[in-house]
């Protein structure tokens, strides 16, 4: 699993072997937006979640812009 996709939003998968889960982020958007997980199914139900709170996030506060 190279990438992960919902909503045509793309995400990035990595692992850290310190912490023992995965990690990423949502790609392309101009927003700071993360995700983790123990394993690849958490990784992308997180990713999901994520995907979906940015999208409340930004049809409630369409004046915000990312720095």
């Amino acid at each position: 699993m190279k990438e992960l996709k919902y909503k045509n939003y793309i995400g990035t998968v990595n692992y850290s072997k310190e912490d023992a889960c995965y990690f990423g982020i949502i790609k392309k958007i101009k927003d700071s937006v993360s995700y983790e997980g123990y394993t690849k199914e958490e990784l992308e139900k997180d990713f999901q979640n994520a995907v979906e709170d940015y999208i409340a996030f930004r049809k409630e506060h369409p004046e915000k812009v990312a720095l």
